[in-house]
């Protein structure tokens, strides 16, 4: 069945040739308005400006660790991490480049009502989405045939991973620096201070968060899915390598599963209407349920065929598409705008601020059981389904397979996410173009479910990110077991090496979460002054006479964005580094396992706590507990304590929480690449 292996690339390339019809499909829609086209563009020059300068930044970097791992490893590895470095990035920049002009587009749509809208936006996404997995799939499995398709070719490609990885990491860091301190200098200044609506075109920093929400949402989450469904893949793969005698198609059936996924992916996003009910989110998830139901339909033909009908490994991939769709059902009960979660935050809000804060932060708290809970159940079914109890190793093979056959689905997933930046945009654009209500009555209830789709999305990245994580651990032990000639990796807790690596490895994304949540509040603080000078400073702006000064926000911003990432990102690929040559391989491991279970549960109660306030700001705008003004037309004191909590949960939601997720992986697979030089070179251990 070798040549089934050929199907992988084949997918991906059929993926990349849908996505190119999505593409044309959107550049021949009708732009609307000159005014619309004009606001377009400054949106897209801000965009494209800052993924530039992010590459340039990243660049030098990713130069250095190229010569460093050719030296130190082989040059197979570093042809491997620049291919992953590029087509990570290429992922994004095609995804943001249609994103931003699909915005402009689904305004116009609006104008010809809600299904036309939902359309236009949701297949702007789907670009996003199909090409993130095509090309992840496509270079995984390129790279693996054109490296020979055995055995030795799979620790060649680890490099892409961490290609990958790099990329996502500085995406996710720098792409959440900026939207978070775009939004949040720009809300506290013109809603708060001025009292003028969200995306009025008279506040300088409107055109650097419409911006944002794009380098955050959709060039962020596209390059975060990509490497994780690499590295996912990637580690399914290794793992594959340990147990081939007893499945020899081991290596290659995730890469198979994978295939099928994009092809039910592209089957899906046909099935994204909007029926008689109206229900937006209801037709995405129409889209997400055909897609899942035909994998597993492919995927029991593939275990048919490559797996010699083995019903464990089956199951092991029904687990992941389960834990997939509880996650996304849990993160919507805490997110969206209909449940109890959101509404007891609103309530809260009555009584002012602190407490909004505090429910807020209970909800973020309590968000994080429930899935942990489904992650755990996920696991023993997996690892039991193949008979893990008798085999260890052979269970971990199992709950690879569920974490690859839950980032299969990544297509119609990330089409779903990305759709929000889109709806965002376009009523942004809708406001500031000054377009009829009818046009804000159409785009307002897309992007309040787009909030939800985006949440629901980063509940899914976070808890693929935990199983493709533990995958990847279990192939960092199985690494050193093989480098130890089969002396296995053993985590004793009375190892005061182990004790240390596990309280470094739970430590690290708390101080790295700690250093995004300053970066924004930096970088916050230069908008809110630019913004404030120019209220002051430029005559007749908030009488409309006058035009403010966008790009110097966009710029004041990517500034700042590049240089605060710099020092997360050199925390999440130095510090496995330093514990590995400093503390050994045990203590490596340690900490890998520290940073895995902390880091799970923090980016859980950080995005999900953020969403829920940001929706329970919604849900008050939407006119409950007195909507944005009183009778008398004065402020409503419970929207302006909603607004405070916004703030709060804006950057855990969209930077500090989701950028946590490269950095598991990241320090993961660094872990893995360098495990030979950690065991010869380590100090201790």
């Amino acid at each position: 069945m070798d040549s089934l292996l050929y199907s992988a690339p084949l997918a991906g390339i059929i993926g990349l040739i849908f996505a190119g019809y999505l593409v044309l499909y959107i550049l021949k829609l009708d732009a609307g308005s000159d005014r619309m086209k004009e606001i377009a563009s400054a949106i897209q020059e801000g965009a494209m400006a800052y993924l530039k300068r992010q590459y340039k930044t990243v660049a030098v970097i990713a130069v250095i660790l190229t010569i460093l791992i050719a030296l130190a490893i082989n040059a197979e590895t570093a042809v491997a991490f620049v291919l992953g470095a590029v087509m990570s990035a290429a992922a994004g920049y095609l995804g943001m480049n249609i994103s931003v002009r699909s915005n402009v587009r689904c305004a116009n749509a609006a104008k010809e009502g809600l299904p036309k809208a939902l359309r236009v936006a949701f297949r702007g996404g789907a670009v996003t989405g199909i090409s993130v997995a095509s090309l992840a799939l496509l270079g995984v499995s390129g790279l693996y045939i054109a490296f020979g398709g055995d055995v030795n070719a799979v620790d060649k490609i680890v490099g892409f991973g961490f290609g990958a990885s790099l990329i996502s990491l500085f995406a996710r860091i720098g792409g959440g620096i900026f939207t978070k301190a775009a939004d949040v200098g720009t809300d506290l200044v013109g809603k708060v201070e001025a009292g003028i609506p969200e995306d009025d075109p008279r506040n300088p920093g409107v055109i650097a968060d419409n911006v944002g929400d794009n380098v955050g949402d959709c060039a962020g989450m596209a390059a975060d899915l990509f490497e994780t469904y690499a590295v996912t893949a990637l580690g399914a793969m290794l793992i594959g390598v340990t147990v081939i005698k007893t499945y020899p198609n081991a290596v290659t059936y995730p890469l198979v599963l994978g295939a099928a996924a994009i092809i039910a992916s592209i089957i899906g996003t046909f099935f994204v209407k909007l029926g008689k009910s109206g229900d937006i989110m209801g037709a995405m998830y129409k889209g997400a349920i055909v897609a899942a139901v035909i994998s597993a339909i492919l995927f029991y033909i593939i275990t048919q065929l490559l797996m010699n009908g083995d019903m464990g490994l089956f199951i092991s991939a029904l687990a992941g598409l389960g834990v997939m769709a509880s996650i996304i059902i849990i993160t919507e009960y805490y997110t969206a705008t209909t449940h109890a979660p959101v509404k007891d935050i609103a309530n809260a809000s009555v009584t002012g601020p602190g407490t909004n804060i505090i429910t807020g932060l209970a909800v973020g708290l309590q968000s994080t059981a429930l899935p942990a809970l489904v992650i755990c159940a996920g696991i023993m079914v997996s690892f039991l389904a193949v008979g893990g109890a008798s085999n260890p190793v052979i269970g971990l093979y199992g709950i690879a397979i569920a974490a690859a056959a839950m980032l299969s689905v990544t297509g119609i997933i990330i089409s779903i996410d990305s759709y929000g930046p889109i709806t965002d945009n376009a009523g942004g654009i809708a406001e500031m173009a000054e377009l009829p209500k009818e046009v804000r009555d159409v785009t307002d209830p897309l992007d309040a479910v787009g909030n939800t789709t985006k949440a629901v999305t980063k509940g899914y990245a976070i808890g693929s990110a935990a199983l493709g994580a533990l995958a990847l651990y279990a192939a960092y032990s199985a690494e050193i077991t093989k480098l130890r000639a089969g002396q296995p990796l053993a985590l004793e807790l009375s190892d005061p090496l182990v004790l240390v690596g596990l309280f470094i490895g739970g430590m690290v994304p708390f101080l790295f979460a700690s250093f995004l949540m300053k970066a924004v509040g930096r970088a916050a603080s230069t908008i809110v002054t630019e913004i404030r000078r120019q209220f002051r400073e430029i005559a007749g702006i908030m009488e409309g006479k006058a035009k403010p000064d966008y790009g110097r926000c966009v710029d004041i911003v990517t500034i700042a964005a590049q240089k605060e990432m710099i020092v997360p990102g050199l925390l999440a690929v130095l510090s496995p580094l330093v514990v590995g040559f400093v503390l050994g391989p045990a203590a490596l491991g340690g900490l890998l396992i520290g940073v895995i279970i902390s880091g799970l549960m923090l980016a859980l109660m950080m995005t999900t706590g953020g969403a829920a306030w940001d929706n329970a700001k919604k849900y008050i705008e939407a006119g409950n507990l007195g909507g944005k003004r009183l009778p008398d037309g004065s402020k409503n004191p419970t929207h302006a304590a909603a607004v405070v909590g916004d703030t709060v949960g804006d950057p855990t939601k969209d930077t500090a929480g989701p950028a946590i997720n490269p950095l598991i992986k990241v320090m993961n697979i660094v872990a893995i690449l360098f495990a030979a030089l950690i065991l010869k070179y380590s100090l201790l251990g």
